[in-house]
């Protein structure tokens, strides 16, 4: 009898809870933008499942640049000028060894070695190398750890993002957001902890919801994707002629009827269900302040460049990641198709770095300029990397590069990195890694150390066995951290 009082009052006790911190978040002025406010400006945490971190973290939140379509590392970080030398010659088979080859270039009777068409230079007192495709970005690199030996067993783009942002070539784990989500909790109980963006009009190699799932941790966990345009979230605004009282009178309602139903059917996500229908009322108020610019100083906004103003726009993403983590939003997760260069790579590139360049660096700069940077982890990187011979026929400049896992570069920031280093090292031809391999289990393992978090301890049990985010694998890399 007791259990059933308790689940008969559980959605009205919810609902109340809920009001209360809304109006009372309204009341305290929680929803007023400050640059001088950081994190939850009072708002209740909700816990996770750790009670204490592991050990001191560096890091309290990631922002992840993810370039879906794998962007050439040889055309941006990973200076090769034997390619150049070489150019239209032979790629050896001392070199290529047993590697399989996708099925675009592997019936290729040629492959003939290609070098960049874009010029590098070192930067920075680190003289870290880069091509001038980013000079936003090269103007910071005392502030980045370029990783430039990341590889995978991934050698097509499906498993090739699942893995880097789940753990697991096969769908249905959770992703990284969601198991953050699920150890740590929120610092803001008025914002999801886990939020996801795609930069808008992009073409490439489609995103599918379960990049950012939560797999079979409970469904709260799910990353929460914010459209561009007007409503980022779809139906989060009230209906005409419906107001904030009557909103909480139907969720109220709604509670007690999911109650009843867990009785007669022994439902038993029914906190979860709850506890989304109370995160969106609350976000009916934060989510039309967290993605209003206007109270943003004019030089904020030119520093990430023209195209911040258009919502929905690679810029104006990396502008709502810096207010969103401001706000204590754990994880934010940035997508950004079409950079899956097969051919026409020099001019492809060269368009996407211009729509990413300038709002990537903005975006380390204006975490800095917040205090925000040496406790946000910012990551930069596509799912594999390119090959450093010529897919298809060789036509002067114009060229394409196909698939290659065995080597790929990725950039860190903030958040207990080291500055100003590159770790891990190619051999001449950009094809093996000769130094330091970082495999994607590593790099999982070394964000979660970061966070506070030893990897294997972060564990679920799930149809008879416990799983983790760096499944049997992954081992941390001390020398990137500060």
């Amino acid at each position: 009898m007791l259990r059933r009082n308790f689940l008969a009052n559980f959605g009205y006790g919810l609902g109340a809870m809920g009001l209360s911190e809304c109006l009372g978040a309204v009341s305290s002025g929680a929803f007023q933008d400050s640059t001088s406010v950081q994190e939850t400006t009072g708002n209740p945490k909700t816990p996770g499942v750790l009670t204490s971190l592991h050990h001191e973290a560096k890091a309290k939140r990631v922002i992840f640049l993810f370039q879906s379509g794998a962007p050439s590392q040889l055309e941006l970080f990973d200076h090769k000028p034997l390619l150049k030398e070489r150019q239209g010659e032979q790629l050896p088979d001392s070199v290529r060894g047993q590697q399989r080859l996708t099925g675009m270039s592997g019936n290729q009777s040629s492959l003939p070695l290609v070098g960049s068409a874009f010029d590098f230079a070192q930067h920075g007192q680190s003289g870290t190398w880069m091509s001038n495709l980013l000079p936003h970005t090269a103007a910071l690199a005392d502030d980045l750890c370029v990783v430039r030996s990341m590889y995978t067993e991934s050698i097509n783009h499906g498993p090739g993002v699942t893995l880097f942002q789940t753990g697991s070539q096969l769908p249905g784990r959770p992703s990284m957001g969601a198991w953050l989500d699920y150890g740590l909790g929120s610092e803001n109980a008025n914002l999801p902890s886990y939020v996801v963006m795609v930069t808008k009009n992009k073409g490439g190699q489609p995103l599918s919801a379960r990049l950012w799932g939560s797999g079979f941790l409970p469904a709260r966990h799910d990353g929460v994707l914010f459209r561009s345009g007007a409503d980022p979230l779809l139906y989060l605004n009230l209906p005409a002629g419906i107001d904030v009282t009557s909103r909480r009178a139907m969720l109220d309602a709604l509670g007690q009827l999911q109650t009843e139903e867990a009785e007669q059917t022994g439902w038993h996500d029914l906190e979860s269900r709850i506890e989304q229908h109370e995160l969106a009322f609350r976000m009916q108020s934060s989510i039309p302040e967290v993605t209003d610019f206007s109270s943003e100083p004019q030089h904020v906004l030119d520093l990430y460049g023209p195209s911040v103003t258009d919502k929905g726009s690679y810029a104006a993403n990396c502008l709502l990641a810096r207010r969103l983590a401001q706000r204590g939003v754990k994880f934010i997760q940035l997508f950004h198709q079409d950079w899956d260069h097969h051919g026409g790579l020099p001019g492809g590139i060269r368009g996407l770095c211009q729509e990413t360049d300038q709002p990537s660096a903005a975006l380390l700069q204006d975490l800095k300029q917040h205090g925000m940077l040496d406790d946000t982890l910012v990551v930069w990187g596509g799912e594999f990397g390119r090959t450093n011979y010529c897919q298809g026929k060789l036509a002067g400049n114009d060229y394409g590069r196909d698939h290659h896992p065995r080597c790929f570069s990725i950039w860190m920031a903030g958040g207990g990195i080291r500055g100003g280093t590159t770790y891990g090292e190619t051999d001449e031809y950009g094809y093996n890694i000769v130094q330091n391999p970082m495999h994607i289990h590593d790099l999982h393992a070394t964000m979660l150390h970061l966070l506070g978090i030893e990897h294997t301890r972060l564990t679920y049990k799930y149809q008879g066995r416990y799983f983790r985010l760096t499944d049997v694998h992954g081992r941390l890399i001390r020398d990137i951290i500060a």
